[in-house]
């Protein structure tokens, strides 16, 4: 059954990237993050009354509320540099690197979890490297524009380190932990340190400012998200780390499809055998 929520989580985060991507054209990031973590919360607090796990909340160790906590704001962090990126890249560029979260992550897994390195995950890796750096289309730019290729690369790449530390952190909080309620509280994390970020950077007063097709998006992007998380806390309840983070990185399939039909962003010869080699590794992953 967990196969079934890590497939689920796939599907929902893919879709999470095109709505983030509509509704952040004309709205800061950070701000941006900060609404749609509101959705997430409301979504996940949700579903802890629905399966009526918020009674165990005060059963959770000292240790376990320690790795939710860090576990949330590795999320957020990483959310933060994901949608800035978003903002600045293209969708077909900035989802890859974020995917090659994974190879930290069976790395992470195999020196804390014990979730050992066999051949074929080592070869998943060299196909999954492979392709990522394939797809990264490198552009001869100039003045502004060549400053604003790298930094697009920094946040990408620094979406993926937090990304692949919230898995472990992740794994280790839900031990013992009702995976809806764990989903739960370290949404409230997120979404505390998401707010910091806007009160920091003075944009509070642009929350009413942030038009209403954006709004929007953003709504359903926080949907989205909510659902690919509860799902995916679900699989990594009952599954390994090292097969579960594979098959939800498949959710870049369902992303570079929408992101063709919305955004007219076309993969070249060399993206396209970039993406075939990510999503062979991947699937290696499973075998």
């Amino acid at each position: 059954m967990w196969i079934a929520y890590a497939f689920a989580s796939a599907f929902f985060a893919g879709l999470t990237a095109i709505f983030a991507k509509s509704g952040i054209k004309n709205t800061d990031s950070n701000l941006a993050t900060a609404v749609r973590t509101i959705i997430v919360l409301i979504f996940s607090w949700l579903m802890v009354l629905i399966v009526g796990s918020i009674g165990t909340i005060t059963a959770i160790s000292a240790n376990t509320w320690t790795f939710l906590i860090l576990s949330g704001f590795a999320t957020g962090a990483s959310w933060l540099c994901y949608f800035r990126a978003l903002q600045i890249g293209d969708v077909n560029k900035v989802v890859p690197i974020d995917k090659f979260s994974l190879i930290l992550t069976i790395i992470l897994a195999t020196i804390f979890l014990g979730e050992g390195i066999t051949w074929t995950k080592a070869i998943a890796i060299i196909l999954i490297a492979v392709g990522t750096y394939m797809m990264i289309q490198k552009k001869e730019t100039s003045g502004e524009q060549k400053s604003k290729s790298k930094l697009w690369l920094i946040y990408a790449v620094l979406s993926a380190v937090f990304a692949s530390l919230t898995a472990i952190l992740g794994k280790v909080g839900i031990e013992g932990v009702e995976s809806n309620l764990g989903t739960a509280i370290r949404t409230g994390v997120v979404l505390i340190m998401a707010w910091i970020v806007v009160f920091a950077t003075k944009k509070k007063s642009d929350v009413r400012k942030i038009p209403k097709k954006d709004f929007l998006f953003i709504c359903l992007s926080g949907l989205a998200t909510g659902g690919s998380w509860l799902c995916y806390y679900k699989a990594l309840q009952g599954g390994p780390a090292s097969v579960v983070v594979p098959i939800d990185k498949l959710s870049i399939l369902v992303t570079i499809a929408f992101s063709y039909f919305v955004f007219k962003e076309k993969l070249t010869k060399k993206s396209t055998i970039g993406l075939i080699l990510i999503v062979a590794g991947t699937l290696a992953m499973l075998i």
